[in-house]
């Protein structure tokens, strides 16, 4: 039998551009995804480790740039080295290289170190807290955080990785850095201070100069895209088909952390400011990875902010406690099923506005007649380790904690306390690049983070025909 042809794509254009292989020697393709290719390569100037992330779709690449650039502060988020940019080739982002993840540990702590410690846990915890914090203080919604997507370093770093599908979103009245409109108000935001003008393009002329930034001619904007994307809005998610999670592209190359301030304003549901000017609530629902993926997500809610992510973080840390996932539902049904069965059916009680999500009508379940609680999924758990949890998983968004506040919270702040990064075990190089890794779907192992099909592998469930073509789905 012949061997399967080489792929037509341009997934091996990197080796073919001058403008990188004479700054980089790339070594070996270290990850794969639905629109990137990663390799780890070093830097010929200083012999520097570094992860080449090629992106094959401009939306993902937009995004990821954005995001990065927003955050090249934080420490516990992947620096970015510099990018190259063409409108005939994929992106390339030069990232800092990292040999394992949060998966490896846990799946480590699992197999060989008899868990984790209490100390070990709460500093995981504390680092991704002042990631997910970073993100949230620069308005950026990661939408796919989960152990795989959270990287570190071999002196204990955790750094928050793969922002292919993050998107900014600002509250009414602030503006977006490529806005050059005036803030409608003056009013407090979760999210950052608006810009002036002024200063926006004090920030595009930074852009302009940033030795990082390999772009022959202006901003990426300005630049524009290649012909098949030209049409195409970077912040337009109509065209859903191009809305598939990356799976672990991040793969093991890693931007940041803002000062610990004590006001933290939680803001639901806020607007984004488009390309264009016009504001627009809506997002889809299509992104993240199945396990981690929140409630409203999963009845395909596309009017959604920051607290999806906040419900990630829910259940890595749970899995940090346990070491096994919350959630590992097979299909998104199954996946509601699960949490279900823990937190008891959705209903407008427990979430005042729920029945207004696009899907809550067509999808309903058996009733959960005694469910299990949450202290269920975490035996041997402490009450403050389980409410800890409990503040992050509650079906209603406005009742999460933000990160900033539970960086507060009692549990991280008493005894036994966080131990030094420094003492933090970290799996070895062979560690990081085994299969298996928790969360991810094609650089990981291939644990079955869910099909495509809702019905994979499920009970029975009775479809009813309505009038005007409407059915609904009743599971049982």
């Amino acid at each position: 039998m012949d061997p399967t042809p080489p792929s037509t794509t341009k997934s091996w254009s990197i080796h073919t551009r001058r403008e990188i292989t004479s700054k980089y020697e790339i070594q070996n393709r270290v990850g794969s995804g639905t629109f990137s290719d990663v390799y780890k390569a070093r830097r010929l100037s200083d012999d520097l480790p570094v992860a080449l992330k090629e992106v094959h779709d401009y939306q993902s690449a937009f995004r990821e740039i954005e995001a990065l650039q927003t955050l090249q502060h934080s420490p516990n988020v992947v620096v970015l080295h510099e990018y190259f940019w063409s409108p005939d080739e994929d992106a390339v982002l030069v990232l800092e290289y990292l040999t394992t993840d949060l998966a490896s540990v846990i799946r480590t702590a699992k197999k060989e170190w008899n868990g984790l410690s209490v100390g070990e846990i709460k500093r995981w915890i504390v680092q991704i807290l002042l990631a997910v914090d970073a993100c949230h203080r620069s308005s950026i919604i990661h939408r796919d955080l989960k152990p795989s997507n959270l990287l570190i370093s071999a002196n204990g770093v955790l750094k928050l990785a793969d922002f292919g599908q993050a998107r900014i979103r600002l509250a009414p009245g602030f503006v977006s850095i490529h806005d050059t409109t005036q803030p409608q108000n003056q009013e407090s935001s979760v999210y950052q201070q608006p810009k002036t003008v002024s200063e926006a393009e004090t920030d595009d002329q930074e852009n302009r100069s940033n030795p990082m930034v390999h772009i022959p001619l202006g901003t990426i904007e300005e630049y524009g895209p290649s012909d098949e994307f030209k049409s195409k809005d970077p912040f337009d998610e109509t065209d859903k088909d191009t809305n598939f999670a990356d799976a672990d592209t991040s793969c093991l190359a890693t931007c940041t952390t803002s000062d610990v301030e004590d006001d933290f304003l939680k803001s639901n549901y806020s607007y984004e400011t488009n390309d264009g000017g016009a504001e627009s609530g809506l997002l889809t629902s299509c992104v993240g990875t199945r396990w981690f993926r929140a409630p409203e997500l999963l009845f395909g809610s596309e009017n959604y902010g920051p607290e999806v992510d906040l419900w990630s973080l829910g259940c890595i840390i749970s899995e940090l406690f346990t070491l096994s996932p919350i959630f590992p539902g097979n299909s998104d049904i199954d996946q509601l099923s699960r949490i279900f069965n823990v937190f008891g059916n959705l209903n407008e009680e427990i979430w005042p506005g729920c029945a207004q999500l696009p899907d809550y009508q067509i999808i309903s379940f058996e009733k959960v007649e005694k469910p299990s609680g949450l202290a269920s999924c975490l035996p041997n758990r402490t009450q403050d380790e389980i409410l800890l949890v409990k503040k992050l998983l509650c079906f209603d968004p406005a009742g999460r904690a933000t990160a900033m506040e539970l960086l507060h919270d009692k549990y991280l702040n008493e005894e036994p306390l966080p131990v030094p990064v420094s003492e933090l075990r970290v799996p070895s190089l062979s560690h990081g690049a085994d299969k298996g890794s928790s969360g991810s779907d094609d650089w990981g192992g291939n644990r079955d983070m869910g099909s495509d099909s809702d019905f994979d592998d499920f009970g029975g469930f009775d479809v009813t025909k309505g009038t005007g073509g409407d059915f609904s789905i009743r599971f049982s």
